[in-house]
């Protein structure tokens, strides 16, 4: 599904008006309708309900309005309370209380801050509140009576849902910069917006429903957008098929570089995650030492051995790692290799030198360090880099808190920048290609938040490339898979108690989802 910016989405709605002539009052009608069905949806007896609406004075309003006509045709309970006088009012919010006005409805005007005592007095006495005081164009901070009233919405113990977005979050950015309605529910309209997706807006968010409300489909389907919020009908359409006459060999086969001493578990759940999202056979190299662990933790994967300086990769295994890659389709590097000088020399001469697809992850983006740019620039095949914002702090010289506060910004240049799809993990990961598309996930929960799980992504991505998807396609599957499997374990475990191994065992009943 396509993601837009509160900016964009006012573009598809002047090209709706002007350019095709649908009124604004229908698409108006319509988003009230459809906030309505999903409240009818979880409140079957919602004529029963006391129900608070807060409207300020744009289009945001208006759809508050035939909310609150339709409600009141159920035979609800209904208050409106508008910040601001209706001679404030846009001109299609002011139609809608004049409708209003002539069934008799009366609208409570808030224009000073005395007169917030009667919308405090409401919403302690509400069962549902409805937030139509800022709509998408939203911009900095909520101030004044606004702040006052968002403050009061947040006190009241009612089920709160926001129109389109929750009041005081930037649909551009996320950003919250002031006060912001907590939202129970957020039904958007027609797509997505980013700011309902990144962190911190997201936490204010909900559940998050979106519905159409009437754009054409053709007009939305024409729609230039570069970012993709990722869902199971995107993952279903893309993840290759098994056919009931192969074998393993017309599955791939993946070569993990990984492991140091002390950090055995990282290569093993790397390796079992490549088999266990469908490779035909995954080879893992480890320092020749640690081959007894890795024979005692692993059955399926083949173990093979490399030169080795005080259990790390020694700088020798270079020429036997490219023997092993001969044959192979595909070459994971970096899960617990550790820092050893030999190692990250190692690295360094691997990643310019492999003539194979390349997942880099960990260690490997360690050993990277600020030399990524020039050594992948060496690379003649794809490459796939999986940082946490850590680890592309590193990468970029950029500090963590710059990398959160533009995820996507971020994410996309550096892709370029490097020449490489970039999965940048956290809330939502991201996957970003060199050309500029980016993808938010939609999957996955702080029971990911635990030692191991990158690795078990790190795998689950080697194991997809393995079977013949492109870079950006495999990255895309293997963090809503990833994400996925951490959601499917989450009825049992919770979240805290989740760990690396949870989400791995998980990984089979994830993709089951799709056969």
């Amino acid at each position: 599904m396509k993601v837009l910016t509160g900016a964009q989405m006012a573009e598809l709605d002047r090209q709706a008006i002007e350019g095709l002539g649908i009124p604004s009052l229908v698409l108006m009608e319509s988003a009230g309708r459809v906030v309505v069905e999903e409240l009818c949806a979880r409140f079957p007896e919602i004529s029963r309900k006391k129900i608070v609406i807060v409207i300020g004075k744009g289009n945001n309003g208006g759809d508050g309005l035939v909310v609150a006509r339709r409600l009141l045709d159920l035979g609800a309970a209904v208050e409106v309370h508008a910040l601001g006088s209706p001679k404030e009012f846009s001109a299609e919010t002011r139609q809608q209380a004049d409708i209003l006005g002539k069934l008799g409805f009366p609208i409570h005007p808030c224009t000073k801050s005395k007169e917030m005592s009667t919308l405090a007095r409401a919403l302690a006495h509400a069962d549902i509140v409805i937030d139509g005081i800022f709509g998408t164009g939203f911009r900095g901070a909520a101030r004044d009576l606004t702040a006052e009233a968002i403050e009061l919405i947040n006190l009241s113990s009612a089920f709160v849902c926001a129109i389109d977005i929750p009041s005081g979050v930037e649909a551009d950015t996320g950003h919250v910069l002031g006060p912001a309605v907590c939202a129970d529910l957020t039904v958007t309209f027609e797509l997505p917006k980013l700011g309902l997706l990144l962190y911190p807006g997201r936490q204010y968010v909900g559940e998050l429903v979106v519905r159409s409300i009437g754009y054409p489909r053709k007009l939305v389907d024409q729609y230039a957008s570069t970012m993709t919020w990722v869902d199971a009908g995107w993952v279903r359409e893309r993840l290759p098929k098994r056919e009931p006459y192969s074998h393993k060999g017309d599955y791939g086969k993946v070569l993990v570089v990984a492991g140091s001493r002390g950090y055995t578990g990282a290569a093993a759940l790397t390796a079992e995650a490549a088999l266990r999202a469908g490779a035909g056979l995954v080879y893992l190299a480890v320092p020749e030492s640690l081959l007894p662990a890795m024979e005692a933790k692993l059955t399926e994967v083949i173990k093979l051995g490399l030169p080795d300086v005080d259990g790390a990769l020694a700088s020798s295994a270079l020429p036997k790692i490219l023997e092993m890659l001969e044959d192979k389709d595909v070459l994971v590097v970096g899960p617990g290799l550790g820092r050893h000088p030999q190692t990250v020399k190692t690295v360094k001469r691997l990643v310019a030198q492999a003539s194979k697809p390349l997942v880099v992850d960990a260690d490997g983006l360690n050993a990277l360090g600020t030399e990524a740019e020039k050594l992948l620039s060496q690379r003649t095949a794809p490459t796939v880099l999986t940082p946490h914002p850590g680890e592309l702090a590193r990468l970029i010289t950029k500090s963590v808190d710059e990398i959160e506060a533009d995820r996507v910004g971020i994410a996309r240049e550096t892709a370029r920048q490097l020449h490489s799809v970039l999965v940048l993990k956290g809330v939502p990961t991201v996957v970003a290609t060199p050309d500029g598309e980016v993808f938010l996930n939609s999957t996955g929960n702080s029971g990911l938040a635990s030692g191991g799980s990158g690795d078990v992504l790190t795998g689950c991505l080697g194991g997809l490339l393995a079977q013949g998807l492109d870079s950006a396609t495999a990255s895309v599957c293997a963090v809503y898979l990833h994400g996925r499997a951490a959601d499917l374990m989450k009825p049992k475990l919770g979240e805290r108690g989740m760990i690396a191994g949870d989400v791995l065992r998980a990984l089979p009943t994830a993709l089951r989802e799709f056969e």
